[in-house]
């Protein structure tokens, strides 16, 4: 088989929401560059599919036929009547056209839910779709993204589709949780991947995942659960479920560490309040001859400034250090030379005191501004679609390229003539009905931005209990990997990972969670029992069980008093100092109890208390791929499957059976899948 090209390469990635997709693998593995939403219409005809939704669109047209010319001698009973001869003249033409609509979602259909495939027709045209999008070269091979939650089936008849449909040489499946791993360079870790309805959590052990405790499609525990919450917090005040995910996304919801106080119930102060007031109450506090308010403090700065511009009270500075004392001796007048410099310095320090406490004034009075953790309220942008003859009615404008406010109006321009804006669409939105040709705004809708703003409710997008959920799943995870030795690896090796998870504080509040719920501290999980060798018994609180030496040579004495441990350790050196008859039995029994002791502490070793964990951390993302860290870390399957695919494709060629050929696939069918899958 002909080595494949990197740009050849199609990878594909199906989500709940959203399917990403990227034909070709670029020097620097950059984020998917195809982002399609996982949603297909019906089509007229019945098992067909379109990616937009067709709707049909009539215009009623008035056409002018001219009026039948009278005969010699008759006379028309509406000839006095102008206005009934028009009406005669005219009649109406219903026309209808058909047109996509991008901005509806009436009847979508959306073949995954909660990770699980409902729909393969559905899903077979939303591939379809891309596949055409993309134009790949016919020698192209496919890599999919898989979902923990589907099944072998599901697996067999993927792959019959892209064998049979698109007709590749070469195909693999790629397990979602391995393929972050290659994102994150991790041989063993924790997958946690928060998505739109659903939460996975899965446990890979030197690249190999563990089916036994993994958790896939945990209701209850995804993005939407949170956009559900803020619903109801919500509900008294009106807002719909756009503005409720809206406000998820911004920046202004977060997800407070835990045991936090809200903002206004632990004593955080509002964002207004100015602290001008204060600072000048403490420059007043440290004896400043009442310079506290701001007017005097700026006075004061002034006339420092002017006093150094002009020079004065720098009499001194000149001639200090270079005084003639016998001139001074001789005049008579030392005291009060004295006395002058002492004033000059005091004034000095004065001025100098007071240009200080103007500029700590100054800075004091400017409004500081709160973090989001700490306001009571906080607003954001939210934007909505609205019709453009609203808009127009009200005195608004819509967005041009998304960076305008849309709350006043722009001055009107001058009409245009009808002939120029004949049959024209406007921009913001689908052709409305027209009448003579002229096209008017009925119908057509625009994106329109405005400030909402919202209270504390902002910080409990994640109080239904879905953090509890997912913390559980990880320690029933965890706790189910056969290998024990292995479990305090994967605490440590934390990656999450999912859309549902881009919430501001959210991953910081899971790592929280789990530590206080499951963490117990190195001393208490060390104490005694990892210091103590294999032979002695664990000690309790009573002092009942005091360790024990268990010494195999306890009952073989030779002679009275003497201690065959002792003994040993002198003759092991010199065996002439052996007592007679006694050496050969001493060195047999000293080599027995040396390799039973190295046999007990191979099979006690200390193994990091696989039961509860001593430390939970995150897993660092490499930063060898800049173009990720702009778009963020949550679609990190994506990369690691580029990864995959550099390697499978390309470096490997099929040596290790990472994909299926062409060949392979002709010989077993779609049940040899299972032989090559990642």
């Amino acid at each position: 088989m002909p080595p494949f090209k990197d740009e050849h390469i199609l990878i594909i990635a199906p989500g709940s929401q959203t399917t990403l997709a990227q034909l070709g693998l670029p020097e620097s593995f950059t984020p998917a560059q195809c982002r399609v939403t996982t949603r297909m219409f019906p089509a007229e005809n019945k098992g067909e599919w379109e990616p937009l939704k067709v709707q049909e669109r009539k215009i009623i047209r008035h056409r002018d036929h001219p009026a039948p010319v009278p005969v010699d001698g008759d006379t028309s009973m509406a000839e006095g009547d102008g206005t009934a001869n028009e009406a005669d003249n005219s009649f109406q033409e219903e026309e209808s056209y058909f047109e996509e609509d991008p901005t509806t979602e009436e009847g979508a259909i959306y073949p995954i839910q909660q990770g699980r495939v409902v729909d393969w027709s559905c899903l077979f045209a939303l591939m379809t779709h891309i596949y055409n999008t993309l134009s790949p070269p016919f020698h192209t091979p496919i890599l999919i993204i898989t979902q923990p939650a589907w099944t072998a089936q599901d697996h067999e008849t993927l792959t019959q589709f892209c064998f049979e449909k698109f007709k590749t040489p070469a195909f693999c499946l790629m397990d979602s949780a391995l393929a972050a791993c290659y994102a994150y360079a991790a041989q063993t870790a924790t997958v946690v991947d928060v998505g739109y309805e659903k939460c996975d959590v899965t446990a890979v052990n030197d690249f190999l995942i563990s089916d036994i405790g993994r958790g896939t499609a945990l209701a209850d525990c995804g993005g939407e659960n949170m956009t559900r919450r803020l619903s109801e917090l919500l509900s008294s005040r009106a807002f719909s479920r756009d503005m409720c995910e809206q406000l998820k996304r911004s920046g202004v919801c977060e997800v407070l560490p835990l045991d936090s106080a809200l903002p206004g119930e632990g004593g955080a102060e509002d964002t207004n309040v100015n602290p001008a007031a204060a600072a000048s109450a403490g420059a007043n506090a440290a004896g400043l001859k009442g310079r506290g308010s701001i007017g005097d403090a700026t006075a004061a700065m002034r006339s420092a400034e002017i006093a150094d511009q002009t020079g004065e009270g720098k009499e001194g500075e000149d001639t200090e250090g270079v005084l003639d004392v016998a001139s001074i001796v001789a005049s008579g007048k030392t005291s009060e030379f004295l006395a002058r410099k002492e004033k000059e310095k005091m004034d000095k320090a004065e001025k100098a005191a007071a240009k200080k406490a103007a500029q700590e004034a100054a800075a004091a009075s400017k409004p500081t501004k709160l973090p989001n953790a700490k306001r009571v309220t906080a607003t954001f942008h939210y934007t909505e679609r609205r019709p453009l003859e609203e808009l127009n009615r009200n005195g608004k404008r819509p967005l041009e390229n998304g960076d305008q406010t849309g709350a006043e109006p722009k001055r009107p321009r001058t009409p245009e003539p009808q002939d120029a804006t004949e049959n024209a669409a406007p921009e913001a939105g689908p052709t409305s009905p027209t009448t003579n040709g002229q096209s008017h705004m009925s119908e057509a809708t625009a994106l329109i931005r405005r400030d909402v703003e919202v209270g504390i409710e902002r910080f409990q997008a994640a109080s239904g209990g879905i953090l509890d959920r997912i913390a559980d799943a990880i320690h029933r995870c965890i706790l189910s990997l056969p290998e024990i030795g292995k479990r305090a690896e994967l605490w440590d090796n934390l990656i999450i990972i999912g859309n549902g998870s881009t919430v501001r504080g959210f991953k910081e509040a899971l790592v929280a969670k789990l530590n206080s719920k499951y963490l117990i501290s190195p001393s208490s999980a060390t104490i005694f029992t990892s210091e103590l060798p294999s032979t002695f018994t664990t000690p309790v609180a009573t002092g009942a069980n005091t360790p024990q030496p268990q010494s195999h040579l306890a009952n073989a004495h030779h002679g009275a008093g003497v201690n065959p441990l002792l003994l040993a350790a002198t003759t092991a050196s010199n065996p002439s100092l052996a007592p007679p008859g006694q050496h050969p039995h001493l060195q047999a029994q000293l080599q027995m109890q040396q390799y039973q002791q190295q046999n007990q502490h191979s099979q006690h070793q200390h193994s990091g208390h696989g039961q509860t964990p001593t430390s939970i951390k995150l897993v660092k993302m490499p930063e060898y791929f800049p173009e990720w860290k702009d778009a963020g870390i949550e679609e990190a399957a994506f990369l690691g499957a580029q990864v995959a695919a550099k390697v499978v494709f390309v470096v490997d060629q099929g040596l290790s059976k990472g994909f299926m050929s062409r060949t392979e696939y002709n010989d077993l069918g779609p049940q040899g899948i299972h032989e090559f899958c990642m």
